[in-house]
């Protein structure tokens, strides 16, 4: 029986298998597909994912009772400097990198690979207590460990792209901008907290796959999201789940600890791409008309949005090296979800075919229609260095990227309609934001999304995974 309290409950709440037909991918789960490199492997409705999630908790078991011991000696402690923490852990190479962590060249693949694989957990704490955060809301540092350990380990490291090394990626970038002078002088410390986790949570639980896919493979968090948002609300509920499992705001009065996480869940669901446009033109229409005043909270909110949207597709506005591998990233999952669709007798979905796609031109479509527009934007309202140097990169990584489509032979830029990337532009219903309202620390959140048509309450929310 499914607690009233509990968002996080890991059963099969809305996904009736019985229900799917006789299509054996319409019972996938998703998390295992990069596991399989045979269609005849892949898991039928049969399939029980009890091993995996054994060794899924054990491994957090294990990762948790690591920093246990140390943290024991550390709860408490006033001043903090979170270097210290990777002292006895990790290399001085890794300590050296997160003191130019304010740097738009931070190499997150190094980073990495010089704190073993737990680039989310250490840059997210050590940003947090850089900002004082930790003393200033009183957050239990096991609490707080514990937490982002379970964040970093809910990531599936077998995606190539959506993964736990993005998610760092894009707190980093988040960073960065929360340092520009007009957010800097103007945000509060909750702004900051929010900013920083949804940075670090916005991606969570990731299937590798994209919300076109869930929806026609009759997955059932299409159903319970309504195929809306689906992807967006699985990571905002997922983060929700986190929270209240590791108690992080346990402290906190219920009410407030309630808008935190509807304000959370706000900034998560503006990442959506499909709804870009949307917020792009609202975006414009406040620059037009210079009506952006940051001492109000729902314009403070609304820019903390257009960070994290800025921030989580920055990777074209990064020096080529990087840029380039995140690239290679983005593409390879893309691929490996067209091979899916192929050996399922899918229709691919666009960008995901590799006969008929390259990286290129997927970059310059990509860079066109959906980048370029909103940093050109982002430098109206944030006119410094750091926007410039962005739009400077964009310049020339496209303009590589150009190169090679002339050299592969491919549509040039101008042969690409804006509408051909669906896999970003797809419409799906317009959400609207609305005010975080008061509740019962024990009830789940009642989420409220709504078309131009009708309304939909969500009461039950469970973490969407099958594991039990």
């Amino acid at each position: 029986m499914i607690q009233r309290g509990d968002v996080r409950v890991r059963s099969q709440v809305g996904f009736d298998p019985e229900g799917k037909g006789s299509y054996s991918y319409l019972c996938i789960d998703f998390r295992t597909l990069h596991s399989f490199s045979d269609s005849s492997l892949i898991p039928g409705p049969g399939f029980s994912s009890a091993g995996p999630v054994s060794g899924r908790r054990l491994r957090r078991l294990l990762s948790f009772q690591r920093y246990l011991h140390s943290s024991r000696l550390l709860r408490g402690t006033p001043h903090l400097n979170p270097l210290h923490i990777l002292d006895e852990d990790y290399t001085g190479q890794a300590k050296c990198m997160l003191e130019r962590v304010t740097t738009w060249n931070f190499d997150i693949f190094l980073y990495d690979r010089l704190t073993n694989g737990n680039s989310l957990v250490t840059l997210t704490f050590h940003l947090l207590n850089q900002y004082g955060l930790l003393e200033l809301f009183q957050l239990d540092m096991v609490k707080l460990w514990r937490f982002l350990v379970m964040v970093q380990e809910d990531y599936h490291s077998l995606n190539p792209y959506h993964n736990a090394v993005h998610a760092a990626d894009v707190t980093q970038a988040m960073y960065c901008y929360l340092r520009e002078p007009k957010l800097a002088k103007s945000l509060t410390s909750c702004d900051i907290l929010l900013g920083l986790l949804a940075a670090a949570t916005h991606d969570l639980d990731h299937p590798g796959v994209n919300q076109p896919f869930l929806i026609k493979t009759n997955h059932y968090l299409a159903k319970l999201y309504r195929n809306s948002s689906v992807l967006e609300n699985h990571h905002w509920r997922s983060a929700v789940g986190l929270l209240r499992e590791t108690g992080l705001f346990s402290h906190l009065p219920a009410e407030d600890g309630l808008k935190m996480e509807h304000q959370l869940g706000s900034l998560i669901l503006a990442t959506d791409i499909s709804r870009q446009n949307e917020y792009l033109g609202k975006f414009r229409t406040h620059l037009d008309q210079d009506d952006l005043y940051l001492s109000n909270a729902s314009h403070r909110h609304f820019i903390l949005q257009m960070a994290l949207k800025c921030a989580d597709i920055c990777n074209p506005c990064r020096p080529w090296e990087l840029s380039k591998q995140w690239s290679e990233k983005v593409t390879e999952e893309f691929f490996h979800q067209g091979d899916i669709e192929k050996k399922h007798r899918l229709e691919v979905s666009p960008l995901c075919d590799s006969q008929s796609n390259s990286m290129a031109n997927i970059q310059i479509g990509f860079m066109t229609y959906v980048v370029e527009p909103l940093f050109v934007e982002w430098a109206r309202f944030s006119y410094t260095r750091l926007s410039q140097t962005m739009l400077g990169h964009l310049g020339l990584n496209k303009a590589i990227w150009g190169g090679l489509v002339q050299q592969e032979g491919s549509s040039s830029p101008e042969e690409l309609e804006p509408s051909s990337p669906a896999f970003f532009t797809m419409p799906t219903p317009t959400v609207t934001e609305s005010e975080p309202e008061s509740a019962s620390a024990a009830e789940p959140i009642a989420v409220t999304t709504a078309t131009a048509t009708e309304e939909t309450n969500y009461k039950e929310i469970p973490q969407g995974s099958k594991e039990s």
